[in-house]
């Protein structure tokens, strides 16, 4: 174990420079932070390649033993004093634990297809924290898989997995356009139901216990013209107030859920 106490470390200024998006992407490397995002990316097979901890930072009583673990799977390790903690990490309230790991490659097509699946399509979703929570809606919802359809956002912003609470390790994913999403669609004889104000057929009303992909856009914009014009069916939420729009990582866990809800009601009937 090392212990490193300079700001002129390069490990330290390697692990600063890891909060830009292009050095991210460049070096195809991101960081974890805290106790959960560390545990379950272990737990989930993500290459954790350095760990630095502040001790008196820790929250509970199972961080040493979480380090053993990521020892043992290769990571490197390194004690650092409070100041350089709070220097490294992005959070407002450290909690002792960040570490280097790589970023997987999504491709669409290593993502696994079985009947009557359920995937989540979020197209150019821009918020971080959006596309992390509709990442942990979709993990709680028990889906196949999310496309992320040209993406404006970096999938692994650390704020994409604080948001997530580590379901980006865990949900199958795949980024890819929309006209190789809408082929392989076709290919796997999925029926893609695009979330749209512009239609009078309520989710509800729609079978989704068959192999189904939910299409969501984002708040400003919705849905572009190619998925409205490609999509199978336009489902709607009921909007009953004022506002005439949800915001997109809610209207995702809305039908998601009613996507759950329908399946379950299936296999027990």
């Amino acid at each position: 174990m090392l212990q490193i106490s300079s700001t002129k470390n390069p490990a330290v200024k390697h692990v600063c420079a890891l909060r830009n998006r292009r050095t991210r992407e460049k070096e195809r490397l991101t960081l974890l932070e805290g106790y959960r995002e560390l545990s379950r990316g272990n737990k989930y097979g993500m290459e954790i390649i350095e760990v630095f901890f502040c001790r008196e930072m820790f929250l509970g009583e199972n961080e040493f033993t979480l380090l053993d673990k990521l020892a043992e799977a290769g990571a490197k390790i390194a004690e650092v004093p409070a100041h350089l903690m709070t220097k490294m990490t992005y959070r407002d309230r450290p909690e002792g634990l960040i570490a280097v790991a790589r970023m997987r490659r999504h491709e669409l097509s290593k993502l696994a297809h079985k009947p009557n699946s359920l995937y989540i399509i979020a197209e150019a979703v821009e918020k971080p924290g959006n596309l992390g929570s509709i990442l942990r809606s979709a993990d709680a919802a028990g889906v196949d898989g999310l496309i992320i359809c040209n993406k404006c956002t970096d999938i692994y912003n650390p704020n994409v997995i604080r948001a997530s609470t580590g379901a980006l390790f865990s949900v199958p994913m795949a980024e890819a356009g929309i006209e190789e999403t809408i082929q392989w669609l076709k290919e796997n004889k999925i029926k893609s139901l695009a979330a749209t104000p512009h239609t009078d057929l309520i989710y509800t009303d729609v079978d989704m216990t068959e192999s189904v992909a939910i299409v969501v856009g984002t708040e400003q914009h919705g849905l572009s013209k190619q998925w409205l014009d490609n999509a199978d069916t336009g489902i709607k939420i009921p909007m009953l107030g004022k506002i005439d729009s949800l915001n997109v990582a809610t209207a995702a866990t809305i039908l998601l859920y009613e996507a759950a809800r329908q399946r379950k009601w299936k296999t027990k009937g």
